[in-house]
């Protein structure tokens, strides 16, 4: 069933859990997150991200992201990650999508707070909801997460949860996106500090490559969605030469695929402690 973003969270951090975001770009992938969560008894959140585009273009595959969605049997939010235009985000709105991931944290802050405030009243007059970011959550090839002075502080996230009303805060507190060149240092108190200062939920970008206890320490000092995407790339990439290397034929690599990515997220959702909570 569809859902927006709201309707998981709130659950999600009232019973100390955390739901994953699996950014999909085809129906391989999908398939694959869907039906882990469906095994697993777990909301999730499919979705794609702007930067994701020209792997996966919205219009092509948004109806059958929406329609995935509209027949599972679990919640399933339709999230469009990272939206960098207020075109690509109402794009996403008007094809259907129930979360939208409005980032403005490259601008400087009078206008990231204006921009994701008029997002969240577009959104919320559609019925979906918005997550914003506060800090910077980097590339993990530039080095990104090791620079504490983009770190969001729970003062910064105070007034722009104030000022936006977003639904979920994703928040700087030492991880990138993309693979890590070396290991990422989490100030878990700094999250700790923000997590009491205001109600949003909070959303940890940079999930690929996080040991297992990143994320349980992550999850237990407030956060209440993971965003995950290398990781399934990585499950899939790794299939794929492994049926090659064995001769398989198209179709039987595509299964492979899926299944491998499959396994990923199922190992994800339980890590997280998702599975079971609808």
């Amino acid at each position: 069933m569809l859902v927006n973003l709201d309707s998981v969270l709130r659950k999600a951090q009232a019973e100390h859990y955390a739901v994953g975001l699996f950014n999909t770009t085809d129906t391989d992938m999908a398939e694959a997150v869907i039906s882990a969560a469906e095994e697993l008894r777990s909301p999730v959140i499919i979705g794609t991200a702007e930067v994701l585009l020209p792997y996966g273009e919205l219009k092509l595959i948004a109806p059958s992201l929406l329609a995935a969605a509209e027949r599972s049997s679990v919640p399933v939010v339709l999230n469009y990650d990272h939206g960098l235009t207020f075109e690509r985000c109402v794009e996403a709105l008007k094809l259907g999508f129930s979360s939208i991931m409005y980032d403005g944290s490259a601008l400087c802050e009078a206008e990231n707070l204006e921009s994701t405030a008029r997002m969240v009243e577009i959104a919320h007059a559609m019925g979906a909801s918005v997550e914003g970011e506060i800090g910077h959550v980097g590339q993990a090839s530039d080095g990104d997460g090791a620079q504490a002075d983009m770190y969001t502080t729970p003062e910064e996230a105070v007034a722009f949860v104030k000022a936006t009303g977003v639904d979920a805060l994703a928040v700087a507190i030492g991880t990138a996106h993309g693979v890590y060149r070396s290991k990422p240092r989490l100030d878990i108190n700094r999250l700790s500090e923000i997590r009491a200062a205001i109600d949003t939920p909070l959303v940890l970008h940079g999930g690929s490559g996080l040991s297992d206890d990143d994320f349980r320490n992550t999850i237990a000092a407030g956060i209440a969605k993971v965003n995950i995407f290398t990781d399934l790339c990585i499950a899939g990439a790794q299939a794929m030469k492994e049926g090659l290397e064995k001769g398989l034929g198209y179709l039987d690599i595509r299964n492979a695929k899926v299944e491998n990515i499959k396994r990923a997220v199922m190992k994800k959702i339980e890590l997280f402690g998702s599975a079971g909570k609808i």
